[in-house]
């Protein structure tokens, strides 16, 4: 088609009217390279010359600096699971056999593999769950930005499937300061496969928008000039902007036309600019067809539907003999069809010209054909199925049998999105079908989960058999709980069970006994979540035996009828009896659910080093598999019980890395553990403004409604609002406290003693008659529960509220049992309230000897503000004692004592920031700060200056002896 200058799409013609936002690019690139990560979205309608400004860039000295990884979204490929991500990540060949041995995938970059993999297979016996391919491929980029800087550019991203979408939102939220630069490209006009994922990267802070503007009449005639070897007068520029709208791809097709058939590019050539028009791509792709044999239009349509494939693919699905394919495809580059450097069409608006020739009905055909013959050369059945599903209509049985192959692959990625938009055109043909619609259900629990129940409602409804409907209405009841539906999956569960039992009658044989745990393990978890439902589960299960525990099953159940023992106050010595059972290595495993309510089970019991263990235990079962929600949890709940404990420091490090953790997480608006793990912690800090702030950030809907999670909300409130010296708020909350327990069910004294907080308030605005009730009710419970730490705060709660030497009697005796229990935080609270008794008894000697103890306890255990109010009335009693300061080590923050601490113990950043859930960056970030606090340069340093004592065994109290100077 002649040299360089007469061709208006050829390498000189790129980037008229571009420079500008070539060296935006550029900027941004080397921003990247400084270490201030940015995302760049480049839009435009088609032809605008985004590809071309992309590829400009990619040659660009800048981006030599870097890793490049650029990729292309198809239409055809567009709802593929992770089809994006692959597309980006192809070209390092980490699936071709050797993916083991590569340095890009150590650590938690191998999750990545079901991302990245053409063809999952089916050996895993479990669906990739999405939360670990999200993070195997966040280690995966973290390891290539160790080489270097890195850019991922991505065009046509309107067509990118959302799993990759979601996992580039998931990056860029981890990527400050990182050398990281995203560029994606969108037309403008066409509908985003994902458009709620698009948004949500553009919404992005570090976004910037370049939007390509049409050429302008300068532009257009410096492109003419390219072409024409004559002088281009300024009026055939302007009106050929005007035609094409300043649409480059357009403009250079025009161009060329014109040249071709003769026209001079000046006033005379104006009207025959409006005779080939805004069509010019279609007209000339017509009459390209309609001036060559019909097997080239044969070969350029069976190009356009399979896209870059062999010349024998190509001629089979035309119907044309390789050799004819060669001939044909030389003709279409020559006509600027083709792309001269790919063997694919030249534009994806080229492409749509040349299946516009075809007819709809003809296509419908081919894509059909096309399908058929990528599954007869074995390629992946996802692949087969993004034809099927644009072929319109109900698709065939042969069909359906390739959508269902795809969405199992989808499943075992992790792309449930890819997994719904196969099984959707399955279900079409198939509304009845049982199969598909709980496949569906359990793609969509995550995305979806309304949509979800819907969809088990109606695979309930439709199915008879009692043993068929138990692992639905199990399915059924925990995807219930996300969209807090508990008492539907109550009502469901139940009556499958009722059938179950009737049906498989009092001797079960192995199979239908495991069958009848599953569901009975399902309606306690989900009958438990929500104070409308705890009632009726728990009356049922209070007369089932007891399981053995000799399956996962079983021991989840007995897990959860262990906790209901213990939060109704039943007998401690049979809760720890059950819960060390089910903690036991007897070859079982155990799942998250089993070790975190065992660990409740075990606190509420004083048994705390089992309850630790256990959640030492989740927490890495939770980072073997990234289950990052179960992490969160665990160590949350961990936070509260080194409250307890007195390990202020450790509990505040745990609670506050929880927080952090969840700020990175889009569902993390969902959880309340963490908020209220730190504000308990802050509490005792002396920082309630901060606790109430945070807990007043807490959105989660129906909050009121949950049976475990509220109360310990609603208890860190009122201590809040009490600590600023809201008294009247405070006790409001605790009274709301208590009937919202009593109306659950939830008996047990210790699990949130808002009695014993009542009694303290009431006390100290003499108003103690307000809290006797309360405090006989939690004393009674107390009695019954007969653990150390209950007898000690009902003692202290009765104390508190009873003047005189009776009330000193009370109080020693608070501290008594309390000095026997795991709960330092409140023996040092039972030390500080004698003390005062004890001062206001007019004995300030004795009273000295305890406030002084409560004192130098409190500043040991980091409650700063129990510290400084047994300071105070220490002096007031006479006795002499230096300010309460902290150390430099309160001065770290909860996630810097954290990162501190572990690599104090050796652990490197990586290991640190995997564990964590966090970037590398952050743990450098945090490890700075440290060294600055704490005064050290090196980490070999930490150990020494972060020693504290370790948290003392509970059974043997000798602690306290230790701290009162006894041998």
């Amino acid at each position: 088609m002649g040299d360089e200058r007469t061709t208006a799409s050829g390498p000189s013609s790129t980037l008229v009217g571009r420079t500008g936002e070539l060296a935006a690019l550029t900027g941004h690139a080397e921003s990247a390279i400084a270490g201030r990560s940015g995302l760049v979205l480049l839009t435009g309608p088609a032809g605008i010359g985004k590809t071309s400004l992309l590829r400009a860039f990619l040659g660009s000295d800048v981006c030599r600096k870097m890793t490049m990884l650029h990729g292309t979204c198809g239409e055809v490929a567009s709802g593929t699971g992770y089809g994006g991500v692959r597309a980006l990540f192809g070209a390092l060949g980490l699936t071709d056999g050797t993916a083991g041995e590569s340095a890009l995938l150590r650590g938690s970059a191998a999750r990545a593999l079901p991302a990245l993999t053409p063809d999952p297979g089916h050996d895993e016996p479990y669906a990739a769950a999405a939360y670990p391919v999200l993070h195997g491929l966040y280690w995966l980029a973290a390891n290539l930005m160790v080489q270097g800087p890195l850019a991922l550019v991505l065009d046509d991203v309107h067509w990118c499937d959302e799993r990759s979408l979601r996992w580039i939102d998931f990056l860029l939220r981890r990527a400050d300061h990182l050398p990281l630069l995203v560029v994606l490209a969108q037309r403008t006009e066409a509908e985003p496969t994902a458009p709620a994922a698009l948004a949500d990267i553009v919404a992005q802070p570090r976004t910037a928008v370049l939007r390509l503007d049409p050429l302008t009449d300068t532009d257009v005639g410096e492109m003419a000039r390219l072409v024409f070897p004559t002088p281009v007068a300024p009026s055939f520029a302007e009106r050929a902007a005007a035609v094409c709208g300043g649409n480059p791809l357009t403009l250079a097709r025009l161009l060329r036309e014109l040249r071709a058939k003769g026209v001079p590019p000046d006033e005379h050539g104006i009207r025959e600019i409006a005779e080939v028009g805004q069509h010019v791509v279609a007209l000339s792709v017509r009459a390209l067809f309609d001036h060559r044999p019909g097997w080239v239009r044969d070969v350029a349509t069976a190009i356009a539907v399979l896209g870059d494939e062999d010349a024998g693919h190509i001629g089979a699905l035309a119907g044309v003999p390789a050799a004819r394919v060669e001939e044909a495809v030389a003709l279409l580059r020559d006509a600027e069809v083709m792309a001269p450097d790919r063997p694919d069409l030249a534009h994806d608006v080229v492409r749509s010209a040349v299946l516009e020739t075809a007819g709809a009905a003809a296509l419908a055909v081919l894509r059909a054909k096309a399908a058929l013959l990528l599954s007869d050369i074995g390629r992946p059945a996802e692949e087969v199925a993004n034809q099927v599903l644009l072929v319109p209509g109900t698709p065939e049985p042969w069909m359906r049998v390739v959508l269902r192959e795809a969405a199992s692959r989808a499943e075992h990625r992790g792309a449930p999105e890819a997994t719904a938009r196969y099984l959707y055109r399955v279900l079409e043909a198939e509304p009845d079908s049982v199969p598909v619609r709980v496949q569906l259900a359990r793609a969509l629990a995550e995305i979806n989960p309304l949509e979800a129940v819907r969809l088990l409602e109606h695979a309930l409804s439709l199915t008879s058999d009692v043993r068929a409907k138990a692992p639905i209405a199990v399915q059924y009841g925990m995807t219930c709980l996300p969209v807090q539906r508990s008492r539907s999956a109550v009502r469901v569960l139940t009556e499958v069970l009722d059938a179950l039992e009737a049906g498989t009658g009092p001797e079960p044989d192995p199979q239908d006994a495991e069958l009848l745990t599953l569901v009975r393990s399902a309606l306690l978890i989900t009958g438990s979540d929500e104070k409308a439902t705890i009632d009726a589960v728990r009356e049922r299960f209070a007369r089932m035996p007891e399981p053995p525990g000799d399956t996962p099953a079983q021991r989840q159940i007995l897990a959860v009828m262990t906790l209901h023992s213990a939060l109704g106050g039943g007998s401690a010595e049979s809760t720890v009896r059950r819960a060390r059972h089910i903690l036991s290595s007897s070859g079982v495993a155990l799942d998250n659910w089993s070790l975190l309510l065992s660990s409740v089970s075990l606190t509420l019991a004083d048994e705390t080093d089992g309850a630790l263990e256990a959640l030492d235990r989740s927490m890495r079962l939770s980072q073997e598999s990234a289950a990052v929600w179960s992490y969160v949890l665990a160590l949350s709940s961990r936070a509260l019980v080194l409250h307890g404990l007195g390990a202020m420091p450790d509990a505040l490090a745990d609670a506050q890395t929880s927080l952090e953790i969840i700020g990175e997480e889009r569902w993390g608006a969902n959880m309340t553990m963490p908020q209220t793990a730190l504000a308990t912690v802050l509490i005792d800090r002396g920082e309630p403004e901060r606790a109430e702030e945070l807990l007043a950030r807490v959105t989660r809907p129906n909050i009121e409604g949950f049976a475990m999670e509220y109360h310990s909300y609603l208890m860190a409130r009122a201590r809040a609002r009490w600590a600023l010296g809201d008294g009247d708020t405070a006790l409001r909350l605790l009274l709301d406290c208590g009937s919202s327990l009593a109306e659950a069910g939830l008996a047990n004294p210790v699990f949130v003693p808002w009695w014993a907080e009542a009694a303290c308030i009431c006390a100290a605005e003499k108003r103690p008659d307000r809290a006797r009730d309360a405090v006989d009710h939690g004393a009674e419970l107390a009695r019954r529960w007969n653990t150390p730490r209950a007898l000690g705060l009902a003692a202290l709660a009765r104390g508190v509220i009873t003047p005189g030497r009776s009330g000193v009697e009370l109080l020693t005796e608070a501290v008594d049992h309390l000095s026997a229990s795991p709960a330092r935080a409140e023996y040092v609270r039972a030390e500080l309230l004698l003390g005062g008794a004890l001062l206001e008894a007019g004995d300030p000697r004795a009273a000295r000897e305890h406030l002084r103890m409560a004192a130098d306890l409190a500043q040991s255990c980091g409650a700063l503000a129990l510290a400084r109010d047994a300071r105070r009335r220490l002096v007031a009693a006479g006795g002499r004692m230096r300010e309460i300061t902290a150390s430099p080590v309160d001065l770290l923050t909860g996630t810097e004592r954290t990162v501190a601490g572990l690599a104090a113990r050796g652990a490197g950043n990586r290991e640190i920031a995997e564990s964590l859930f966090v970037t590398v960056r952050t743990v450098e970030t945090h490890l700075t700060s440290v060294y600055r606090k704490l005064g050290v340069s090196q980490r070999t340093e930490l150990g020494s200056v972060l020693h504290t004592p370790s948290v003392p065994d509970p059974r043997a109290p000798a602690w306290v002896s230790a701290a009162r100077g006894r041998p």
